[in-house]
């Protein structure tokens, strides 16, 4: 049983046991793994996998659910061991799989067969995050704050701060907030009236409402204020022990934390984002229906029903527009009306989609933001 590649456990931070005997499993996670920066031991053996969970440590535990029983027994076996009762476990299940069962024996994520890389590479960057979050070295400072949030079509949704950080924060919200894709939200902190406005991604969210939110762009503005903050009040913040200490951890508290991602990979499909939806990163223009002044955005994803544009210049909901995207060999104008709007950072587009012309344009968008190729300024 050796690293997927050699070395990986010394230039790599975060661990991972693999434990699965299906050849083509094995290749797409080692493959995805490895490129998010986490070493890879793969293990065919359960005996051998027991003995590896009690001698060292690690960030993660990737097991295949082909034998139920025996892969609820291995996940139970890492939440005794003194090495590996944080560590994130992650189910790799089938339409047999009884997957709530596997959710409350202790399972965090749940991949589905057959393996698809796109699917699986997104569900393993948000088991990364909860792997770094259990070594966090980043202080997180207490707060008592409101904010509103805005996603998709929803805007102002209330929500109440926990605690803050550089990277994150934590918020209590009593509307389950989208898996996937970004949110906005502002809110003004003690002892500064001036509001922070910030767009960040759903990294987890668990049954108590508590949700953990990564930045995703920050003005500059925002930032500044954000970090003045910060300075201020970390020298009079509480002493935050990382999770990784050697601690008495209550089990309520533990359980919370390794549950966090289960708002990420919920077994029920409602709960899951349009798969063909595609990030993206393409420069656009954009033309309001009354206007010819064009608006330079950047469409940051895309599916055959709409797209998202960031922008500083946003438009209310129902504006009829033109997105038009200019690459080395094609033109692309594609019309859609505003359906939520986000003021600073962007807006949600629906297509409008009355022609076979329309529908092609939008296909060759897609593909387009498939391949990302070079545009013309």
């Amino acid at each position: 049983m050796t690293p997927a590649h050699p070395n990986m456990a010394v230039n790599m931070g975060l661990t991972s046991l693999l434990v699965c005997s299906d050849a083509h499993a094995v290749h797409v996670l080692q493959r995805i793994l490895g490129d998010l920066g986490i070493a890879v031991e793969a293990c065919g053996d359960l005996r051998m996998a027991r003995a590896r969970l009690k001698d060292r440590h690690f960030d993660a535990l990737v097991v295949d659910c082909q034998d139920e029983t025996a892969a609820v027994e291995l996940i139970a076996l890492a939440r005794k061991t003194p090495k590996n009762k944080t560590a994130v476990a992650i189910a790799i299940v089938n339409a047999r799989t009884d997957v709530p069962e596997i959710f409350a024996r202790g399972a965090n994520f749940v991949l589905h067969k057959p393996i698809s890389r796109e699917r699986a590479a997104h569900s393993m960057r948000a088991a990364r995050e909860l792997m770094r979050n259990e070594r966090r070295i980043r202080p997180r400072i207490p707060v008592q704050a409101d904010t509103s949030i805005s996603y998709g079509d929803k805007e102002n949704v209330p929500a109440a701060l926990l605690d803050l950080s550089e990277d994150g924060i934590a918020l209590q919200c009593d509307s389950k907030l989208p898996p996937y894709g970004k949110v906005y939200f502002q809110f003004a902190l003690a002892g500064n009236a001036s509001l922070i406005r910030l767009s960040g991604e759903v990294m987890w969210q668990d049954s108590s409402g508590r949700v953990g939110i990564r930045f995703a762009q920050v003005p500059g503005i925002s930032r500044r204020r954000l970090n003045e903050w910060l300075q201020t009040n970390l020298s009079v913040a509480p002493e935050v022990v990382p999770s990784g200490s050697q601690v008495s951890t209550d089990g309520d508290e533990l359980s919370q934390r390794l549950n966090a991602g289960l708002g990420l990979l919920s077994a029920s499909a409602e709960d899951r984002r349009d798969r063909s939806r595609r990030a993206c990163c393409l420069g656009a223009q954009v033309y309001r229906a009354d206007s010819r002044a064009p608006t330079r955005c950047t469409l940051v994803d895309i599916s055959p029903g709409g797209c998202y544009l960031e922008s500083a210049e946003t438009f209310p909901a129902g504006t009829p527009l033109e997105i038009v995207v200019r690459t080395e060999e094609l033109r692309l104008r594609i019309h859609g009306n505003v359906q939520s709007m986000h003021p600073g950072f962007g807006m949600g587009v629906g297509f409008t989609l009355r022609t076979v012309d329309h529908r092609k344009q939008v296909q060759q968008l897609i593909a387009c933001a498939q391949s990302e190729p070079k545009l013309l300024s």
